[in-house]
């Protein structure tokens, strides 16, 4: 009888040795209170050993973690209501604080996320949110790495994931994007005149320098239209022509007319 008594203790005592083997891999560290009180460094990788009930065991993950900030409603600055989802990536540097400060680290981190998007998006403008998301970002990263530090989490990085803007914005900046192509198209060929206009005077100024180049220039342009296959007939006159011509026609302007008669009032003699 006392033999078999000595087997179930022997036997009492091996399960109660591997019930208190625990095997934590490289990415896990298990947080060890010891009646009740928190051992001052988390406990491994590897084999550990936790006498229960004198010890609790508390395992956290030490992996990145993906969070889905769920769509917020965010007035920007310039009074525009949008639909803005991020997501957030994060892990756990302090495995001790991460049970002992928060409750829940991961919920806890979701709603300060969501609050601190609607803040920080709040602040800017909606030309900024659609084209700098690189900073805000970055924003959204410090701010929420300064409220979880003392949680023991670390915030690798926030990203802006989906902007939703209401059907009107959408058409109003549509709007604005056609104006800027216009504006553009109208600066470009303007452009486009005032440099022609400097080649075409630097060009006269050229000819002037020698008359028979505008005979010559004339003569270019008669092939280039006679190579087409049309009936027009153009012949260009020399603009010198019209000029001794309104030189010749201007005196004769000027003489006075065979039935002009000057006209003379007589006195009246009291």
């Amino acid at each position: 009888m006392g033999f078999s008594l000595g087997y179930i203790f022997v036997f009492i005592v091996v399960l109660y040795v591997i019930n208190c083997i625990k095997i934590l891999p490289e990415y896990e560290r298990g947080v060890v209170f010891r009646l009740g009180r928190l051992l001052p460094q988390p406990k491994g990788p590897g084999l550990v050993l936790i006498f229960a009930p004198i010890d609790r065991i508390v395992r956290m993950s030490l992996r990145v973690e993906t969070l889905d900030v769920p769509p917020q409603d965010v007035i920007t600055r310039d009074n525009v209501t949008v639909k803005v989802s991020a997501v957030l990536f994060f892990r756990v540097i302090d495995p001790s604080r991460a049970v002992v400060e928060v409750a829940h680290y991961v919920h806890a981190t979701s709603q300060l996320a969501q609050t601190r998007l609607r803040s920080v998006l709040g602040e800017a403008d909606l030309d900024e949110l659609l084209s700098q998301r690189e900073k805000l970002n970055a924003q959204l990263q410090a701010t929420l790495d300064e409220h979880t530090g003392p949680w023991g989490i670390k915030v690798q990085a926030v990203e802006v994931k989906n902007v939703d803007l209401p059907e009107q914005m959408i058409r109003a900046i549509a709007r604005q994007a056609e104006a800027e192509r216009e504006r553009r198209a109208k600066v470009i060929h303007a452009e486009g005149e005032l440099q022609a206009a400097k080649k075409l005077t630097e060009a006269g100024q050229l000819l002037a320098t020698q008359p028979t180049s505008i005979t010559l220039r004339y003569l270019q342009t008669l092939t280039e239209i006679g190579t087409e296959k049309n009936t027009t007939v153009v012949f260009p006159l020399p603009i010198d022509l019209f000029r001794g011509l309104a030189k010749w026609v201007g005196p004769i302007e000027q003489e006075p007319r065979d039935g002009d008669a000057s006209v003379s009032t007589p006195r009246q003699s009291t």
